[in-house]
């Protein structure tokens, strides 16, 4: 959630602070500012709305300073305004500083401040991190900076400028990501790599309690003032060609057509010889074979890769598996014991709810397992073992191949479960492999031909609202469908089992009332049949997403959108493509931007 980069060295800073935040337009924002260093001081430019507005603001403005910071701003104390945009200031304007996360102790601290004589000039928590830097400054930045995440309770990720210190950037972080990379023409500061591709490719990723200290010509390492260190480098292998559209239209659309290719990069080498190979998990086969319950905590599209999860988890293994909301998690007392194995699954790695019902799982004495697309993410970093999905990076806000990855891999974890437990033989452990390698190319189907998508997505574009239908793994798929359709269209969708249509949801239903339901073959279709046929006993119009062959389902849909056949526990993975794909059409005819939706961010690291 929001966006750090900065800069020092012999380049003027103005277009490189510009460029770094158009890289990190993907997390979400809704206003930016950048500092930058000159003769008189810091030069300050703030701008509600896109960095593009920003950008125009500061075009023709003389601001020749080499060393600087930026930030695009998503909004959690205090409205989307001018005053609430980052860099925030000392009462001096002389310290400049960008802050993601939460000050969860910011009012206490803001009066005591103000009862210092310190002057706030916004409604935000991280203006208390300027003045407490300026209550501690005298005359070195690092120190000041950090005195002042001594007095903070929070999660934080900042850099900080000082007039008085030329050409100096302090970074560190608590929760919330930093990255730090030295280029030929200076030292970079970002809140993701993505920002710094263009001027290195060996990052180091700042932890917990980490300061980093940028200069022009070099970069210093400290666990605390005084004790500096030297830090593991991490080379980034992908070309930034990957956060380009590639000839799609927008994000969303190209990362939906890279899901085949992700099916194959997250299946790459996990069978040997009839045997599941998951070497990251760390667990031993004595160890995983003592485990008798899962929890699966993750927050929204990964939430429902869990719903498939427990299903294949239970069915396979036969281990009872709970799928819980992270941010309910811990605070629920729920039953862990050693034999507890807890999945934490997040895009980001860095989802702060997911993280901290990690640590208090740890606490409790689980094993905790995470399933991540961010190599070197703290959820990687705090669990005993990782699945990476093997997405690269994703950039439209609304999960797409992420959430294939996720579904993938939970799927490897569910079948190497069966297996340890002895429920699941050699063959059929080779059987399912294929079939779900096989997902790939069913997938490479959906994509080559969208009309029946797009014409159901034209006939239901100007509705208010929606329902999601389905059972078994069909519900887990449907409340995917209606989340992806309510994030980037502004439709109103609800998901609902099948089954629970009468028990409420039906009084919705009047004349054109669209009702997209998940009818694959499945020991369960029949009974979805009865509940479309409800459905267009009282005016609906049906959506459904059936099996290639099944022509009954045309009397009982206006609208019918194949896919192939597969078998019912890998239906997840192919029928979510057309629902994404639905969900895009939709916002698309609806003049709403499919990457960048309203109000969200991409990683959400503040609880």
């Amino acid at each position: 959630m929001c966006g750090i980069v900065g800069y020092t060295g012999s380049r003027p800073v103005k277009d490189i602070l510009i460029e770094g935040l158009k890289r990190l337009e993907y997390r979400g924002y809704d206003s930016a500012g950048i500092a930058v260093e000159g003769e008189n001081g810091l030069d300050i430019v703030h701008c509600v709305g896109k960095v593009e507005g920003l950008a125009e603001k500061v075009a023709d403005r003389d601001m020749p300073g080499t060393c600087g910071i930026g930030h695009t701003r998503w909004a959690t104390h205090g409205r989307p305004s001018e005053e609430n945009a980052h860099p925030h200031t000392s009462c001096d304007s002389r310290i400049a500083v960008v802050h993601n996360g939460i000050i969860e102790n910011f009012a206490e601290l803001r009066e005591s401040l103000i009862a210092h004589g310190h002057v706030f000039t916004s409604d935000t928590d991280t203006e208390v991190l300027a003045h407490l830097i300026e209550d501690a400054y005298e005359g070195d930045l690092l120190h000041a900076v950090h005195s002042a995440t001594q007095r903070v309770i929070g999660a934080y990720g900042l850099a900080a400028v000082c007039a008085d210190e030329p050409g100096t950037v302090i970074a560190t972080r608590k929760d919330s990501p930093i990255v730090i990379g030295k280029g030929e023409d200076g030292s970079y500061v970002a809140s993701d790599i993505i920002a710094l591709i263009d001027a290195t490719r060996d990052v180091v990723i700042l932890g917990d309690n980490q300061f980093a200290k940028l200069m022009p010509g070099s970069i210093e390492y400290y666990k605390e003032p005084g004790e500096r260190f030297e830090p593991e480098v991490t080379r980034i292998d992908w070309d930034v060609d990957l956060a380009e559209k590639g000839g799609y239209p927008d994000f969303m659309m190209k990362e939906i057509h890279e899901q085949p290719r992700v099916v194959r990069d997250t299946l790459a080498g996990r069978l040997t010889g009839g045997t599941l190979t998951i070497d990251e998990l760390d667990l031993s086969h004595e160890e995983l074979n003592l485990i008798d319950r899962v929890y699966v905590i993750a927050c929204g599209t990964s939430y429902h890769a869990g719903l498939v999860a427990k299903q294949l988890i239970e069915g396979w293994a036969r281990i009872p598996t709970e799928v819980e909301v992270a941010s309910e998690f811990r605070y629920r007392n729920p039953i862990i014991t050693p034999t507890t194995l807890v999945v934490a699954v997040s895009q980001s790695g860095e989802t702060a709810d997911t993280l901290a019902a990690i640590r208090d799982a740890r606490v409790r004495g689980a094993k905790v397992f995470g399933i991540t697309n961010v190599v070197g993410s703290p959820v990687a970093r705090e669990s005993d073992g990782v699945i990476y999905t093997k997405a690269n990076k994703e950039i439209a806000v609304a999960s797409t191949k992420s959430f294939l990855g996720q579904v993938v891999s939970l799927t490897l974890l569910s079948m190497l479960l069966a297996q340890t437990k002895g429920k699941l033989t050699t063959s059929q452990i080779k059987l399912l492999f294929k079939e779900l390698a096989d997902t790939a190319e069913q997938i490479e189907t959906i994509l080559s031909d969208t009309t029946a998508i797009d014409e159901a997505a034209l006939a239901c574009k100007d509705a208010c609202s929606s329902l999601f239908i389905g059972r078994g793994l069909g519900s887990a798929i449907c409340a995917e469908g209606a989340l992806k359709l309510k994030e980037i269209s502004y439709l109103h969708a609800e998901s609902y089992p099948a089954g629970e249509m009468k028990h409420g949801p039906i009084a919705l239903i009047d004349e054109g009332f669209p009702v997209v339901a998940v009818a694959t073959q499945s020991p369960t279709y029949e009974k979805t049949i009865s509940n479309l046929q409800e459905s267009r006993a009282r005016g609906a119009m049906v959506v459904a997403i059936a099996t290639e062959g099944d022509t009954e389902i045309k009397k009982h849909a206006e609208h019918v959108i194949y896919i192939p056949k597969v078998r019912d526990c890998f239906s997840p993975i192919t029928a979510s493509v057309p629902l994404q794909l639905f969900a895009r059409a939709i916002a698309v005819a609806r003049g709403c931007d499919v990457d960048q939706p309203r109000n969200l961010a991409k990683s959400v690291t503040v609880e």
